[in-house]
């Protein structure tokens, strides 16, 4: 005879326990939330898109189109940073905690002050280093977004740019992804240096020395993150070096 034991429903808790998601099911779902948030996902998706709809990043003349440029990276910027929050509430997590931590938001401003200029430091320092040791690094003489600053009003899109897609959007980005590594994939550490190398390898187009400043620069932020566990102080740095390589652009434009 089968026992009434038998035939009651198992412990509600084992069962919970057993249909839990698995480690490696954690980290498969880490790999593709980081991937999909890489940024190239999404940038390529807008340019089909873009272009799609007859709107192509060059003008008649073979220049980059300014519209294009700025409209590209604030439509990535919204979609990258809503992807961020989408996939932080369906794992039950608070974004606030994530992006902002729980430091006063005005001392994180005040902190990353003089860290804009640690940033200006640090690109000085390794684009000298370069210069001196391996000057076959310069690939690419004139930074091509400089061509695109011919007017003010160039000059107040890009610093509007810089402002929502490096301040704001790649520090939080860069706040998912390292919280990413260090819950599943090998710790901070190894996000930290993964990261660095793809945001580098993203601005190769402006030559391989300022993609292996951009890289360290990168490196830098995400340390700050990490010790921190705010954004805010590396959006502060992070939009004011931008900035001030706007002014300095627009500035030598004719150099």
């Amino acid at each position: 005879m089968v026992g009434l034991s038998d035939q009651l429903p198992s412990d509600p808790q084992l069962s919970d326990h057993n249909h839990q998601p698995s480690a490696v099911s954690h980290r498969i779902v880490a790999v593709l939330e980081v991937l999909i948030c890489s940024d190239y996902p999404t940038q390529l998706a807008l340019g089909a898109t873009f272009g799609a709809l007859g709107y192509g990043p060059f003008v008649a003349h073979g220049g980059l189109r300014v519209s294009y440029v700025v409209g590209i990276s604030l439509a990535d910027s919204a979609l990258l940073i809503g992807l961020v929050l989408l996939f932080l509430y369906a794992h039950g997590e608070r974004p606030r905690d994530v992006i902002v931590g729980h430091r006063s938001i005005a001392g994180e401003v005040v902190h990353g002050i003089p860290l804009i200029l640690a940033a200006i430091g640090i690109a000085i320092v390794v684009l000298l280093a370069i210069q001196k040791v391996a000057p076959s690094l310069h690939t690419v003489e004139k930074n091509p977004l400089q061509s695109l600053l011919t007017s003010p009003r160039d000059a107040w899109l890009f610093a509007l740019v810089v402002l929502v897609a490096g301040g704001v959007r790649e520090e939080i980005q860069r706040a998912f992804l390292l919280h990413r590594f260090e819950q599943w994939l090998g710790g901070g550490h190894v996000g930290v240096i993964v990261t660095s190398i793809a945001f580098g390898a993203g601005h190769l187009l402006q030559g391989v020395d300022a993609a292996i400043a951009t890289g360290l620069l990168g490196a830098f932020w995400g340390v700050v993150y990490l010790r921190r566990r705010s954004a805010v102080a590396p959006m502060v740095s992070h939009a004011g070096f931008d900035l001030i390589q706007i002014v300095q652009f627009f500035v030598t434009r004719g150099s």
